[in-house]
């Protein structure tokens, strides 16, 4: 497995991949703007040349905050989300960052599990946050 940069080439992959990932994705032209935003971290994960997972962190001053992460429904439960996160984080951490946060479905177990490994801490809920559905958002924060 290969994590680097995304890069404007990766785009349609990245976007599909949110499709297949979230009942409520991204538009297709927010990942391009995220690679246009100077606070905006953007990895992707490539497994035998195609792109199996995607992280897009916002750094600012000295917190991170965790924007999307997804590993595609065919390749999950191969470490490949913590190895996008461990990497996202660690380049964060270099830039200064020391204070991590996410939102999470309250009923995505998985990804709370994972969360929880590195250390995060439910700190807060956001009632009826995803609009799809109205299920609860866990905040989640880290400090280092």
């Amino acid at each position: 497995m290969n994590i680097r940069p995304m890069t404007p080439a990766d785009l349609p992959a990245v976007s599909e991949l949110d499709q297949l990932s979230f009942s409520q994705p991204w538009p297709d032209a927010a990942f391009a703007a995220e690679l246009a935003n100077p606070n905006a971290r953007n990895w992707v994960a490539e497994l035998d040349g195609r792109v199996v997972g995607a992280l897009v962190l916002w750094r600012v001053l000295d917190e991170a905050h965790i924007a999307t992460i997804a590993t595609h429904p065919g390749f999950r439960q191969r470490g490949i989300g913590q190895t996008l996160l461990k990497t996202g984080m660690d380049a964060a951490y270099a830039e200064g960052a020391r204070i991590y946060h996410l939102e999470v479905r309250a009923g995505n177990l998985a990804a709370i599990h994972m969360y929880e490994k590195f250390g995060y801490q439910v700190v807060g809920r956001r009632i009826k946050y995803y609009k799809n559905n109205g299920e609860d958002a866990l905040l989640m924060t880290l400090t280092c």
